[in-house]
């Protein structure tokens, strides 16, 4: 309880119930986009009117112990109007739950925030926005430094698929970074946003680190060293991050894993980056929240078709089949046993303070500095 917990990269708690609303846009057969804006709107902060469901709030942060987390606030991809649209819906949160969260947009706020009891959302996107409106470089750059005075201290160079930056992870080519990329790093380490390749392709992370002039992050990733799954990052590109004082975060996703595909093999990660590049760059990045109720939705969702920026291969075709047992183990709100099994281990508290949140703080701290 002593030490400042901040994941990574995650999600807040969402609740559910009935959405009265929702239905509606279903019968009115609303656009797939539509119903999920909705359905987040209601998930995020309109169903915690009910006294009910904020008690439920509460008592999984209670639970997890976590202080802050590095929340995605933009979809994937790297459309302006998208990626807005879902920070607004992260601003009205906490606005509309500021007895509950506040955003926090500089390091030095954090500590105050948890002492006023409440918890922290630093705000990150599943991508670069990308102006396609001018003809110069600088215009197509320019929404970096927008987003950063809205809030936004993370950014991902990539999702899944290639983009104007570079290669994604599921793309089998594993092309590099463009020199547009190039431009992008640049920019964001002027402006001081946080890069991060989380789901970029291997060499695409490679080039990006070695381009950067301050810290890199892969914030939810897996070691290459101990899984084949397209989200881990291999030795040569944890090694390159590592030279940038950046961090690996280890997400808790089973399925990316490997392994037994639970909370042992979490910690073997872990472990297997501090052991071999330093417990100055691990973190966890759980890439995980947890739902507090189910929807109840009583029209049918539509069938739509997969997007293509979220690309995935199913799990089968990685790694075999995942039991809720495994994917349980390593819950969002089981935190408190990340700790005991980081003990269990043999890492020093000071070592576990830094897996745990000081890393991710000191980071945030180089990249504004």
């Amino acid at each position: 309880r002593n030490s400042f917990v901040f994941d990574a990269y995650g999600f807040m708690p969402v609740g559910g119930g009935k959405d009265p609303r929702l239905d509606e846009l279903i019968r009115q057969h609303a656009s797939r986009d539509e119903l999920s804006y909705e359905s987040e709107k209601f998930r995020m902060y309109e169903c915690f009117k009910d006294p009910a469901m904020r008690k439920l709030l509460a008592d999984a942060w209670e639970t997890a112990g976590v202080d802050c987390v590095f929340q995605n606030c933009g979809v994937e991809g790297n459309d302006i109007e998208n990626l807005l649209k879902r920070l607004s819906s992260y601003t009205a949160v906490t606005d509309l739950l500021s007895g509950f969260y506040e955003r926090a947009v500089f390091p030095d706020q954090l500590e105050g925030i948890r002492k006023r009891g409440h918890k922290s959302l630093y705000i990150t996107t599943n991508g670069v926005p990308i102006s396609t409106k001018g003809i110069s470089t600088d215009e197509a750059l320019q929404h970096i430094s927008v987003f950063f005075n809205l809030g936004v201290r993370m950014m991902h160079l990539t999702y899944n698929r290639r983009n104007l930056i570079g290669d994604g992870c599921a793309e089998t080519a594993n092309g590099g970074l463009s020199d547009f990329g190039r431009q992008v790093v640049k920019e964001m380490n002027r402006v001081g946003v946080i890069p991060d390749v989380a789901h970029s392709g291997q060499r695409t992370s490679l080039e990006a680190a070695l381009c950067s002039e301050k810290p890199v992050v892969a914030s939810h990733a897996v070691a290459g060293g101990l899984s084949t799954h397209y989200r881990a990052k291999g030795d040569e590109v944890v090694r390159a991050i590592k030279k940038t004082n950046g961090y690996v975060g280890i997400c808790a996703h089973p399925w990316f894993l490997q392994g037994d595909m639970t909370i042992k093999s979490f910690l073997d990660h872990i472990e297997y980056i501090a052991r071999t590049f330093g417990v100055d760059h691990v973190a966890i990045g759980t890439d995980h929240g947890t739902g507090l109720a189910p929807m109840e939705v009583t029209e049918k969702m539509p069938a739509v078709r997969p997007i293509w920026e979220q690309y995935w291969t199913r799990p089968g075709d990685v790694n075999g089949t995942m039991t809720m047992e495994q994917y349980d183990s390593v819950a969002w709100t089981n935190w408190p046993l990340y700790t005991v099994g980081l003990v269990q281990r043999g890492f020093s508290d000071d070592e576990i303070r830094k897996i745990i949140g000081g890393n991710v703080l000191r980071v945030c701290r180089d990249t504004l500095a």
